[in-house]
């Protein structure tokens, strides 16, 4: 049995087996297998929390999705973030041929094979979304998201011996580092946190032999913490939400709104042109939001109609309005539902498959909303100085 990628620790009396996989490579599977089986451990700790795993273990969960409950549970932006970041990953794998996680389904399969109790040993992933949201900023989000989306539009085909070569611990250090420079406030909730949670679930396996399938990211670091200490409890809390985005989005329809009030009550047809302009620049985003994901035209109506009310009302969105129409007039069929794992490969499946495209005209509705919120304020400000304080 080859040794490479594989690291065995002995902690207070039991032996720990880490194998460092690549998500995509069928030589990690193909380890997996050949590890377990020959390691017969008493547990077999997977890198997955519940979620991934039901999510792994059910492939056609998304035949029974309700895109109108996605919106109203306001979940289009963060579903829609799933869709983009698997997506890299699947594009790989189907390139080599085997499934996303396959190595994670292949430590599952075998340790029901050999009576290993398994450990599901991630933390929960809504946490670590959370958490990273609230550490990198609004730069940040901005870089991430840019960063993210344009994964689907890179065509670049990686080699397996690339893959491989991943899993070596000077390349792999290498790359961290740079991790590290790009986002620096990423790579504490993302690696740092997930190795301190990993470490704690490996050691606190039961039996006295655990192996631990993981992704070769994660080894240095659990290796390091797997002799700490680590608080589940403190690392798996959601972030306190910030008072300032509540502050800040009433803050502005009350400024919006005194200003045109005011200016009516100065100069009733610059006040009409003050409300013109703010109709005019948030409906006009908002709906070009809706037609770059091409929305149906009475989601496009609807997101220009809603937009300029939704923004002086921080519990409502122009998206959510546009996507309740788009989904009511072209709601999905199962063959889009059947398809999406596959579509979410391409630029073009993304907006040719019904389910995401619904999500993308609720997420770009609202991004044209949010820009023509400030463009539109921006200009009223403008004129009120101009034509009222001016005077």
């Amino acid at each position: 049995m080859s040794e490479q990628n594989i690291t065995r620790i002995n902690l207070d009396g039991k032996e720990l087996i880490l194998i460092g996989t690549a998500h995509v490579s069928k030589q990690s599977a193909e380890q997996v297998k050949e590890v377990i089986e020959a390691e017969r451990p008493d547990s077999v700790c997977v890198e997955l929390d519940e979620q991934r795993y039901q999510s792994i273990m059910d492939s056609d969960k998304w035949k029974d999705m309700n895109i109108f409950k996605v919106i109203k549970e306001k979940k289009a932006t963060l579903l829609l973030m799933n869709l983009v970041i698997s997506s890299f990953q699947k594009r790989m794998a189907k390139q080599f041929g085997i499934k996303p996680g396959q190595e994670m389904i292949q430590g599952i399969e075998s340790a029901e094979e050999v009576g290993a109790e398994l450990v599901l040993a991630d933390r929960n992933i809504q946490i670590t979304f959370a958490r990273i949201w609230y550490n990198i900023g609004f730069w940040g989000k901005a870089k991430l998201l840019m960063e993210i989306f344009g994964s689907i539009f890179n065509k670049e085909e990686i080699s397996e011996a690339d893959l491989e070569k991943m899993k070596e611990q000077d390349m792999l250090d290498s790359m961290l580092h740079e991790f590290t420079v790009s986002f620096p406030k990423l790579k504490v909730p993302l690696i740092d946190e997930r190795d301190q949670y990993l470490a704690q679930k490996i050691k606190e396996a039961p039996g006295k032999k655990v192996v631990a399938v993981l992704g070769a990211a994660h080894v240095p670091g659990i290796k390091n913490e797997i002799h700490n200490e680590n608080d589940l409890k403190a690392i798996s809390k959601r972030p306190p939400k910030s008072k300032a985005p509540t502050i800040i989005a009433w803050m502005v329809p009350i400024i919006i709104l005194s200003i045109i009030g005011y200016t009516f009550f100065m100069n009733p047809s610059v006040g009409l042109d003050l409300t013109l302009s703010w109709i005019l620049w948030n409906g006009s985003f908002a709906a070009l939001g809706a037609a770059i994901a091409f929305g149906h035209p009475l989601s496009i109506i609807t997101a220009f109609i809603v937009a300029p009310l939704s923004s002086l009302n921080p519990l409502l969105a122009a998206g959510w309005f546009a996507g309740f129409v788009e989904a009511y007039l072209r709601k999905p069929k199962v063959g889009d539902f059947e398809n999406l794992s596959e579509d979410v490969f391409t630029v073009k499946g993304f907006w040719s498959n019904m389910v995401t495209r619904i999500l993308l005209v609720v997420v770009l509705t609202n991004l044209g909303s949010a820009l023509g919120t400030f463009v539109g304020g921006a200009d009223v400000i403008r004129q009120f100085i101009q034509n009222i304080l001016g005077a």
